[in-house]
């Protein structure tokens, strides 16, 4: 049973700064585990997470075994039983309460070793009273129920019951809690810190508030924990849910603001490389890859350094485009760094852009072009001889191009002038990593980050907000069609054994194909469900069985470097029929003669990574098949994901139904125990919260461009340096 939390019972005004001891003495500590807060403010702002009406009596929606559960609700049944200890045989009571609410009724079961305790805690809870109850949900003899909750009565000590039901608020708020604390302890502690506290801290400022028709700091925080009714409710989340987005659009404006205002060297030049790039290109760029292209030369001629996000659907040819940037760049006499998440990835990188430059990846060297560069590579991985002649090559700016992993970062790698920075699948990256390698240049460099996978409106103002964004919809000619299909192995279990034959059909054809598990085979499995396929199980069985006669590869990101660099090397060149694989091979990997896909237990996968697994597929002209294999139930969840992948190939739509499907702490990263999440009231995921999240931002905007330092606002600029500097800004990362 969680201890009662300690409220200091003293008149003393506090401050919003003030620690947690000042308020409720020792249990801060209690409160800081619970809530990740630590200051009064901090508690103060930490918002309920539902609210139950005093009519409904109940926050009953969708019951998980061991979630922690907080009900308000009638006694309708109180009864003491006696029972036989198993463990000490010796006999003890029980107490079996039935709680009711309007969504349905719990039973509550209290074990009570000292005598007497049972018929002392039924007195407490006649039937007829009210309360809150709160503990770990269990399903027990047909039957969920809460074992020895934590518990609340209204009323007491009243002689009516009706005296208890006076007692209840209208909107009862409930706070997210973990077991060591209950939410009404946590609603006490608030209340006294309400009451105590001299001054909150308004980060709008009168002005904006007005016009904005707003609440004062004040009222919206007291209307938020305590309000009386929908309507002081709704003002109270508009005002503290504007604040929100307020803030962070401050950081991001700032960000934006300092980049503008940096000197930076125009990376054009005329060399000619880029233009006897243009000039050799074997396909028409489409028209999006041009605009894009003019665009990003444009910005590469400005004395400030571009900060520009590309998103491009799966095969819609952002490499080209990065490339051309690179070697406008390089036309200049800087360089050009290119850094990837994985050394597959960088590998591919490495193949498919020495490929499209011919000699002209061969600058200096026998055989090459007068005009053409370096290309290099830097891995984590690379033998010692080969490191050294990379680092010599762009310390020497001989290489004018290096792509490279996380070893780019490392601090002996330098740079002759590196004036581009490209970051490619950026979600694996953060800022620190980011700067790090911009930090290697001399003049603040350009920068460009892309993304093959969408992203919402919403998410993009929020999380990428302090970078330019384009979009590149359009595939160039010459993709195929790819068919998308659902194997429900619950349903239709036969269909898995016509996978594979659909599979050998392909390779027949003279095809190739992917199977994609999420384990690799040394991990343990997982606790609960069905044990999910492995790679360096299941290739060996396919070779064995299902595909027996085909040459089956296999692919995880625990291979050695130069293993893995060998089985694409063997793939590429069609040495190899299936590539058995994690999904390390999501992203980057570029295989023409691909045309079908397999991805096993496809419900373990996110809607936007089966997009990107998909985008491997349909490259090189041969319609493509895509097979999500799941064992989910027909109508769970899962496979209505799965269906909703199977239904398009547009990966912005689906970017929208991914996100309504996860929770804002999975998409900005704050959702750790522990840890307050930065964002309460405001909703990434939510669509009508576009508008809060503009407007929020055309203030910012204009309060940074008119004051950046934020000396005109002291409650604004301690809000800012809070989501800076403290870990719950991890999301902010992101961009």
């Amino acid at each position: 049973m969680a201890r009662r939390l300690t409220v200091a019972d003293e008149a003393a005004p506090l401050d919003w700064y003030d620690p947690l001891t000042a308020l409720v003495g020792q249990d801060a500590t209690r409160l800081t585990k619970a809530l990740g807060v630590d200051t009064v403010g901090g508690l103060l702002s930490t918002y309920p997470r539902s609210y139950v009406a005093k009519g409904s009596l109940s926050q009953l929606d969708e019951l998980t075994e061991g979630d922690h559960l907080t009900m308000v609700g009638e006694v309708t049944a109180c009864e003491v039983k006696e029972y036989t200890d198993r463990r000490t045989g010796r006999r003890a009571t029980r107490l079996e309460v039935r709680v009711k609410g309007a969504d349905g009724a719990l039973r509550m079961t209290w074990f009570d070793k000292k005598p007497g305790l049972s018929a002392w805690r039924a007195e407490q809870m006649p039937v007829g009273s009210y309360g809150y109850f709160a503990g770990k949900l269990r399903w027990w003899q047909n039957n969920w129920e809460l074992t020895n909750p934590n518990s609340k009565i209204f009323g007491a000590a009243a002689a009516e019951a009706a005296d208890a039901f006076e007692e209840i608020p209208e909107l009862i708020p409930i706070y997210r809690t973990t077991s060591g604390i209950d939410t009404w302890d946590i609603g006490q502690a608030i209340a006294a810190g309400l009451a105590r506290v001299a001054r909150v801290p308004d980060v709008l400022g009168e002005e904006v508030r007005r016009q904005r028709e707003l609440l004062d700091t004040r009222t919206a925080l007291g209307w938020i924990h305590r309000p009386d009714d929908q309507r002081q409710l709704g003002a109270a989340r508009k005002r503290l849910k504007f604040d929100e987005a307020f803030v962070t659009q401050v950081v991001l404006a700032q960000r934006r603001h300092a980049s503008a205002h940096r000197r930076a060297k125009p990376r054009t030049g005329s060399r000619g490389l880029l233009a006897k790039f243009d000039a050799r290109l074997p396909f028409t760029l489409t028209a999006g890859q041009r605009e894009l292209g003019d665009l990003l030369l444009a910005e590469l001629a400005q004395p400030h350094p571009m900060h520009r996000l590309l998103q491009g659907e799966v095969g819609s040819g952002k490499t080209v485009v990065a490339l051309r940037a690179m070697l406008a760049c390089v036309d200049a006499g800087g360089q050009a760094a290119l850094l990837a998440p994985t050394e597959v990835l960088a590998q591919q990188h490495l193949r498919s852009i020495t490929a499209m430059l011919g000699d002209l990846a061969d600058g200096g060297m026998l055989g090459g072009d007068a005009e053409g560069t370096r290309v290099v590579l830097l891995t984590g991985s690379m033998g010692a001889p080969a490191r050294r002649q990379a680092l010599a090559d762009l310390a020497s700016g001989d290489a004018g191009i290096v792509i490279g992993t996380h070893a780019l970062l490392e601090d002996r790698v330098g740079f002759f002038d590196l004036g581009l920075v490209v970051i490619d699948e950026q979600h694996r990256f953060g800022v620190e990593q980011r700067a790090a390698l911009a930090a290697k240049a001399e003049d603040p460099p350009h920068v460009l980050v892309m993304t093959a996978t969408p992203i919402p409106r919403t998410v993009a103002m929020t999380v990428f907000g302090d970078l330019d964004t384009s979009v590149l919809r359009e595939v160039p000619a010459g993709r195929a069609e790819v068919q998308t299909s659902v194997v429900p192995l619950r349903a239709r279990p036969e269909w898995l054994d016509r996978a594979w034959e659909r599979v050998r059909e392909e390779v027949a054809a003279g095809r190739q194909a992917y199977v994609v598990c999420p384990r690799i085979g040394d991990e343990p499995p997982p606790e609960e469900g069905p044990e999910l396929h492995a790679v360096e199980e299941l290739a060996p069985e396919l070779a064995a069985g299902a595909l027996s006669g085909l040459r089956v590869d296999m692919l995880h990101g625990r291979m050695p470097a130069e293993d893995k660099d060998a089985v694409m090397r063997r793939f590429a060149a069609g040495e190899s029929d299936v590539l058995v694989s994690t999904t390390v091979i999501e992203v980057g990997v570029d295989v023409p003669n691909a045309s079908v896909m397999v991805i096993m237990d496809a419900e373990r996968f996110g809607v936007s990574q089966l997009h990107q697994l998909r985008g491997r597929i349909g490259r090189g002209g041969h319609p493509g098949l895509c097979l999500l294999v799941s064992g989910s139930d027909p109508i769970s969840p899962s496979m209505q994901r799965l269906s909703a992948v199977a239904s398009t190939r547009d990966g912005f739509a689906l970017s929208e139904i991914d996100l309504q499907q996860r929770r804002e702490g999975d998409v900005l990263g704050t959702d750790q125990s522990g840890r307050r999440r930065t964002l309460q009231l405001l909703q990434v995921t939510e669509q009508a919260d576009v508008a809060v999240i503009e407007e929020a931002r055309e203030v910012a905007t204009e309060k940074v461009r008119a004051d950046p330092t934020l000396a005109g606002n002291r409650d604004l600029a301690a809000a800012v340096f809070e989501l800076e500097e403290s870990a719950r800004a991890e999301f902010l990362e992101k961009g």
